[in-house]
């Protein structure tokens, strides 16, 4: 079931989640919601707050090339337990931003480690797109949007043209 994505600024979107404490239908319902959402969307990384739910978990499916298979990633309280010293620049965007970018410099490899949704720990290594994204994802978890890596110019300007776009929407 496709879920209605929060816009900035919704306070739910600051707040640090709660560790997921096991694997269970429900959780598992979410994750199918959150991929289903994140493709239509379409993007390549949803984390639960962005649809509401304080709990420690991410979706991602960074294979977008032309003729690639899909690869989505279910992530139940992730972290990052190491990273590189060399740095990556994207054009990072968010859902919860929409047809907003900036520049984001995060480190270019890290290791992660997270609970799949058969409650098994698994740790693998991410790098470049993949590493951006999961980190993006993950600051969600931890409150923490991309445009809090701006400039406090450019993330008020940001922050009014959502607020102008939410006023929009709730006329219609």
């Amino acid at each position: 079931m496709k879920r209605p994505i929060l816009i900035h600024p919704d306070p739910r979107l600051k707040k640090v989640c709660d560790p997921v404490s096991d694997v269970s239908d429900q959780l598992r319902a979410l994750a199918e919601d959150m991929l289903e959402t994140m493709y239509d969307a379409p993007g390549i990384g949803l984390a639960a707050p962005q649809v509401g739910v304080l709990d420690r978990l991410i979706v991602l499916d960074c294979a977008k090339d032309e003729g690639e298979e899909p690869h989505p990633l279910v992530m139940a309280n992730p972290e990052v337990i190491a990273s590189s010293d060399e740095k990556n620049v994207y054009e990072e965007g968010c859902l919860s931003i929409p047809d907003q970018f900036a520049d984001v410099t995060r480190p270019k490899v890290v290791d992660v480690r997270w609970m799949d949704m058969d409650g098994n720990e698994r740790t693998e290594t991410f790098d470049g797109l993949w590493a951006t994204c999961v980190q993006h994802e993950i600051d969600h978890l931890d409150g923490k949007l991309f445009i809090d890596y701006l400039g406090p110019m450019k993330r008020q300007l940001i922050t009014r043209k959502m607020q102008k776009l939410k006023r929009e929407k709730a006329k219609v």
